[in-house]
């Protein structure tokens, strides 16, 4: 072969042979042939990738290197000049917290499973679950994890290439990529489908969505075929997102997926003497016991309700008796709050399982898609709250009657029919009643 670029397009062809055309483009179509002395060869690439392509290509290239010319050679991997920055967790993501560890999160039998599935991960990145799909209400340490996914993977390998950012962030990226050109595309799919851990918070966003959908399916398969992690949270479990596309269910099922449910009592406690302590703040057992009663769905706000009482301490020099804490939480609290499941919460959980406005719900849009989450949400709030079909109407729009009668028995008939819509009747009911 006359030249490094004949040499170099043999080897690629026997490449794209070998591998997958979505690993050929993200891991191999970029490298570079700078030197080949007739024993080694010289490769180039952008740093990030280095670690990657040695560990993960290092042999299918030697073997390509000893096709293409008939004799077995060394292949050497550099850094090409003028290579980008990688990116490193503080840069990619603003919600990165140093402080949000393994070490700082307290585990108890509603998060067991989800904390050792994630300490595993973040020892044997790509090797242990992947996908980790972790799941669970707003407040419950779903964002803590992948934290400290983040804090242990860079611990172990500084060099490591994490990128954590939420669903939505993905979503906007996508549209403003679009609206720019390819250059801008272009530049996503490196940034997303090079890292060597992916970490996305609230992954439901991207549901309904067909071409951020789409970016994601792409994106997913390149990180994952090239041996690397993937940790996605959400609210509810993938079969539960009513509008995501199947292929993406699937694959976000192919891996393990745990669940964080709210904290039993102890596990409560064990959180508010936790945050006291950090904050060095002193509270007796009856304290502590008051404070994990009263807030029992969220540790979230538990922390929160924490950080109110050592402000409260700090500023007035008062002690933190029982009196102070129940004054400095009450705004926090809800004591006189009823019992009763309001037609509001139910709109907006209806409207949030398949990704709407609940303003839609409401208004006089007529659209296949919205007029059956409006007779869904007419059709809880009556097995829930015994209001009246007129005042359902009302609720909605100032609707006839004879509406609200018709969209309770067609949603109970396809019900009878329908298990995958009865399941997803059922799930909202019981996130409504659970709500705080």
């Amino acid at each position: 072969m006359n030249s490094l670029l004949e040499l170099w397009e043999a080897v690629s062809a026997i490449l794209q042979d070998e591998v997958k055309d979505i690993v050929y483009k993200v891991w191999l179509k970029d490298l570079e042939l700078t030197a080949f002395d007739g024993s080694t060869a010289t490769l180039a690439t952008v740093e990030f990738k280095l670690p990657t392509v040695e560990k993960k290509f290092g042999g299918v290239l030697h073997d390509a290197f000893e096709k293409a010319i008939g004799f077995p050679v060394e292949v050497i991997l550099v850094s090409a000049q003028g290579d980008a920055h990688s990116p490193t967790v503080e840069e990619t993501v603003s919600s990165y917290h140093e402080e949000n560890t393994f070490e700082t999160f307290v585990v108890g039998s509603s998060n067991k499973l989800a904390h050792a599935a994630a300490q595993a991960v973040a020892a044997n990145p790509g090797g242990a679950f992947n996908p980790l799909f972790i799941y669970g209400r707003s407040g419950l340490g779903k964002t803590h994890l992948l934290n400290a996914i983040a804090h242990e993977i860079r611990q172990n390998n500084p060099k490591a290439n994490i990128l954590f950012t939420q669903g939505e962030t993905f979503t906007n990226e996508i549209v403003r990529g679009i609206g720019i050109g390819q250059s801008a595309m272009t530049a996503l799919h490196e940034k997303y489908r090079t890292v060597d851990v992916l970490l996305v918070d609230d992954i439901q966003f991207i549901a309904g969505k067909p071409t951020t959908e789409e970016e994601f399916f792409y994106t997913f398969n390149a990180i994952t075929q090239a041996g690397n992690q993937i940790v996605l949270t959400s609210d509810r479990p993938p079969k539960e997102i009513a509008t995501l596309e199947d292929r993406l269910r699937t694959r976000f099922e192919m891996g393990l997926i745990a669940d964080i449910q709210p904290p039993d009592v102890d596990t409560r406690m064990a959180i508010v003497k936790r945050k006291a302590q950090a904050l060095d703040l002193q509270l007796t057992d009856d304290v502590v016991q008051y404070v994990a009663d009263k807030i029992k769905n969220n540790v979230r706000q538990l922390e929160g309700a924490v950080k109110k009482i050592k402000a409260v301490v700090t500023i007035h020099g008062a002690s933190p008796n029982m009196a102070t804490v129940q004054a400095a939480i009450k705004d926090i609290l809800n004591e006189d709050r009823s019992e009763k499941v309001t037609v509001e919460r139910i709109i907006e959980e209806t409207a949030r399982t398949f990704n709407a406005n609940p303003a839609d719900l409401r208004s006089k849009k007529r659209d296949a898609q919205t007029s059956r989450m409006r007779m869904i949400a007419m059709y809880i709030i009556s097995n829930l709250t015994g209001m009246s079909t007129k005042a359902i109407g009302q609720v909605f729009g100032g609707r006839d009657h004879s509406t609200v009668v018709h969209a309770l028995r067609e949603i109970k008939r396809q019900m009878e029919m329908d298990s995958s819509l009865r399941s997803t009747i059922e799930n909202i009911t019981k996130n409504v009643q659970e709500s705080d």
